[in-house]
């Protein structure tokens, strides 16, 4: 087990904390703050015990100087302030003198949120290399590490491994929590039923191989399931396809024929336009000239009665192309039913935590991930570098 900030007496000590403030920013404004609003609870820990709180986060990333412009966590610093009900200083610099300053002048109980770590890369990738002496360098800034950003978690970067490599280090409450659910998948409860969609097969191969053997059923939607059809010998017509990936299905449909489940029948359209007229068809009566974008009621019944049996449910990515309103039935009825069974049911990808956001049921299920690849990862079996260099408890 992983220390944690309860571990960790915090008064009149400086605390850096690594948050995940990567949210979505369209024209100048925050459309999702879920991510600064899950960190609250360890910040306002650190808070409490006494300390100067010091907080890191990527945004984005940053290949050029427009990317900076784009890319500034000002904006987070304020939406952070208002949360809090507290001013969040905030320091447009990664690294200097007014960083130091600022922290040096700091008050037990303050909160400061530095510059985009990744501000950092645009000169020699220091931040997601893992610079040693960027990651020193920031350690020096403070006594303890907190790592509170499970969508990072996979990764080895300066603000993370680097910081956790010189200072005594502990996990925040949302990564504490999203380590807690997502065990319910290391030997899970049967029946156990995976839900797999968005668009790939390549992105889902590890977890498929991973859960094939743990799993009742694994219910293959969305885009990727046409490369299972496809590998069935079934006319596709323009659905998309990872062709590469076709003799890969077809090997888990031989292994595992009972225990994959495919869509039956589709909603096909000409056009990839919501408002294309649309049929639904058995998979076998797809024409060379129209694409699957949604799943059929046949299959979303079918679907629905195997979720019905479970004790355990973990779904990563949508159905069908949620975004549009003609084409999100699968997605949303789907997660109607995983919302009302009584089994735990895990959503893990950001695509289907985003579609559970904005169809209303992310707070319906037992545990929707802040973590995209870091979860898959997690699921693969993978050890997560950002967890692997935090301190043991002994």
């Amino acid at each position: 087990m992983k220390k944690t900030i309860r571990d960790f007496d915090l008064k009149n000590k400086k605390v850096l904390i690594r948050c995940d403030f990567n949210v979505p920013i369209k024209d100048g404004k925050i459309i999702d703050d879920n991510r600064i609003v899950t960190s609250i609870p360890t910040i306002k820990h650190a808070i409490d015990g006494g300390s100067k709180v010091i907080l890191f986060s990527h945004l984005g990333r940053v290949k050029t100087e427009e990317d900076k412009n784009k890319n500034d966590l000002s904006i987070v610093a304020k939406r952070l302030g208002e949360l809090l009900n507290k001013e969040v200083l905030f320091v447009p610099e990664t690294r200097g003198e007014l960083l130091e300053t600022t922290i040096d002048n700091m008050s037990y109980g303050d909160v400061v949120l530095i510059q985009n770590t990744r501000y950092e890369d645009l000169e020699g990738k220091k931040e997601s290399g893992n610079d040693e002496e960027l990651g020193k360098y920031w350690a020096s800034l403070g006594d303890i590490f907190i790592n509170d950003a499970f969508g990072t978690a996979h990764r080895a970067h300066a603000s993370n491994v680097g910081i956790a490599t010189y200072l005594p280090s502990g996990i925040g409450f949302l990564i504490e929590k999203e380590l807690k659910e997502l065990s319910l998948l290391d030997n899970p409860e049967n029946p156990f039923i995976v839900v797999l969609g968005g668009s790939k097969v390549k992105d889902k191969i590890n977890v498929i191989k991973n859960l094939v053997n743990k799993a009742d059923k694994i219910l293959i939607g969305g885009g990727m399931s046409y490369t299972f059809l496809k590998a069935k010998g079934v006319n596709i017509g323009t659905s998309i396809l990872d062709e590469e990936n076709i003799d890969f299905a077809k090997s888990i449909i031989e292994d595992y024929p009972d225990k994959i489940v495919l869509p039956i029948d589709v909603k096909v359209t000409k056009e990839f336009l919501n408002e294309a007229p649309y049929r639904v068809v058995n998979v076998t009566n797809i024409l060379d000239d129209e694409m699957g974008l949604d799943l059929g009621d046949e299959t979303i019944k079918c679907f629905n009665s195997i979720l019905e049996t479970a004790k355990v449910v973990f779904w990563n990515g949508p159905l069908g192309v949620y975004e549009f309103s003609n084409f999100a039935e699968g997605t949303k009825k789907v997660l109607e039913k995983a919302s009302v069974i009584p089994a735990k049911v895990i959503l893990g990808g950001g695509d289907i935590v985003a579609a559970s956001t904005e169809l209303g049921y992310k707070d319906k299920v037992t545990h929707a991930s802040t973590g995209g690849g870091a979860t898959l990862e997690y699921i693969e079996g993978k050890q997560l570098p950002g967890i692997v260099a935090i301190d043991d408890l002994v």
